[in-house]
């Protein structure tokens, strides 16, 4: 049997694309997830303090309200509840495929139609395949030359069975994961050594829990909480973004927000310039925590800017910038927080289009697609969350949910490729455009391939939407 419509992955972006299309008809169709059991990168990210950076009423799909959210900012647990219970609720328990891990793509021409093969040997047939695996789900784990012969780990594989309490841990980074996982373990370990590769821009969340009559009121009164939800929008389409266009007003209001907040945590005007970026606010991400600057100013946490360049039996090796010196710190756990490979896209599975093209030699130097949703050569394949529409001021579910309707509409062709011109126009485009922003200031960004950024959005969430909405099928051939 084939399908209409396959899909890949199962968190935020794979569940909106599936109510979708049961919203339009589409019943022959299945989404394929390599795990056990549904949610993205929040099955993967079970790490103490996991939890959103962005605010629960705004990372939530516009159509399915929640009013029981704990607090203004939910953890990894109540986000993925309520991926469940959304699938649930929308009847997509028996469209799910589970332990399903895509290794192979390939398109036949004659026959119009997808092979996709798994690890656990099941090929499947489908006229029309979307990718909604995401960017971050890959644990980037660095080779680092050495052994060592403690416990290591990556923060998106969490060693559950390792108990913190009076041991001596080494951080190798302090992004996003790194920033929220620091504190809670800082609370029991002995010594936590956060080995620093650059610093970066940290907000407060001003985060609380909500009040029993906040929660009775959201859900009596669902227009408070969409209120609020379009008060959080307006805030990133605004002063977020103006920031990442380099607006110097703006600029100097967010570094402002942060030396204040870092000044009223952090005692040591040596420790606070180690923590200062020397780049523009949002040409990394943004990251918001309440109680990193707290973590890092405990006795027991010690921020190191020498770098990481060996492992030993018992430790780990540091030397300084300018390699005139080494030490090395004895250590019981080595944790990596270092993210995702977030590219080249689609890393893990090997897929070839027309004349048996290679996606992966397609995007050499750096992906690219029109819209995000659609490449030359590589007909009936869509991207959810694809290239060049990661955010960087608001929240991705906006987008996530333009990308389901405007594919949604796609795959009731029978056959769609984007014009290879209309894409190269486009991406043309976007990399003039992201040129001018800030995401192109710095060079050691996982937003950027060889020069080019490839994951971000170059505009607001209201241009995206609007290009989206008015999606030309007259630039596909069909």
């Amino acid at each position: 049997m084939h399908y209409q419509v396959l899909i890949i992955g199962s968190g935020f972006s794979g569940i909106c694309l599936g109510i979708k299309l049961l919203e339009a008809g589409i019943t022959q169709f299945k989404i394929l997830e390599k795990a056990d059991d549904l949610g993205g990168t929040w099955r993967e990210n079970t790490y103490p303090g996991a939890e959103c950076d962005v605010p629960s009423a705004l990372y939530s799909y516009s159509f399915e309200h929640n009013a029981d959210w704990n607090y203004k900012w939910s953890g990894q647990e109540q986000i993925l509840k309520y991926q469940k219970d959304t699938a649930h609720k929308y009847g997509l328990d028996d469209f799910f495929e589970f332990s399903r891990t895509v290794e192979k793509m390939n398109f036949d021409e004659s026959a119009g139609l997808w092979s996709v093969e798994t690890a656990q040997g099941q090929t499947y047939k489908a006229q029309h395949v979307v990718s909604a695996v995401g960017q971050l789900h890959v644990p980037n784990t660095p080779r680092i030359k050495g052994s060592f012969d403690g416990v290591t780990f990556h923060s998106a594989r969490w060693n559950h069975n390792f108990d913190v309490k009076g041991k001596r841990i080494a951080v190798v980074g302090n992004a996003a994961s790194a920033l929220q996982f620091i504190p809670e373990i800082a609370k029991s370990a002995a010594d936590v050594y956060v080995l620093q590769r650059s610093p970066n821009w940290v907000l407060p969340k001003v985060d609380r829990p909500y009040a029993k009559w906040e929660q009775w009121l959201s859900d009596k009164v669902p227009a408070v909480t969409k209120l609020y939800r379009f008060s959080l929008w307006l805030r990133g389409e605004g002063a977020m973004f103006l920031a990442i266009r380099g607006n110097r007003f703006m600029q100097w209001v967010l570094r402002l927000w942060n030396q204040s907040y870092m000044k009223k945590s952090i005692a040591s005007p040596e420790l606070r310039a180690k923590l200062t970026p020397d780049y523009p606010v949002g040409a990394k991400r943004i990251l918001f925590s309440d109680h990193y600057y707290q973590a890092i100013a405990r006795d027991n946490v010690h921020l190191i800017t020498d770098r990481l360049d060996s492992l030993y039996a018992n430790g780990i090796t540091l030397v300084s910038d300018n390699a005139d010196s080494q030490q090395q710190i004895e250590v019981d756990a080595i944790i990596y927080g270092t993210g995702f490979v977030t590219n080249p896209f689609l890393s893990e599975i090997e897929v070839r289009g027309r004349k048996d093209q290679l996606l992966a030699e397609h995007w050499k130097g750096g992906a690219h697609a029109y819209l995000g949703l659609s490449t030359h050569g590589f007909p009936n394949l869509h991207f959810m969350y694809g290239p060049n529409t990661n955010l960087g001021h608001n929240s991705i579910i906006i987008m996530i949910e333009a990308q389901a309707k405007a594919i949604t509409k796609l795959v009731k062709l029978e056959r769609v490729e984007i014009d290879a011109g209309v894409e190269k126009a486009f991406n043309d485009e976007m990399q003039d455009r992201l040129a001018n922003l800030a995401f192109s200031t710095v060079e050691d960004s996982w937003y950027l391939v060889e020069g080019r950024v490839t994951n971000n959005w170059a505009g607001r969430t209201t241009e995206y939407r609007r290009r989206v909405n008015k999606l030309d099928i007259g630039l596909y051939r069909t």
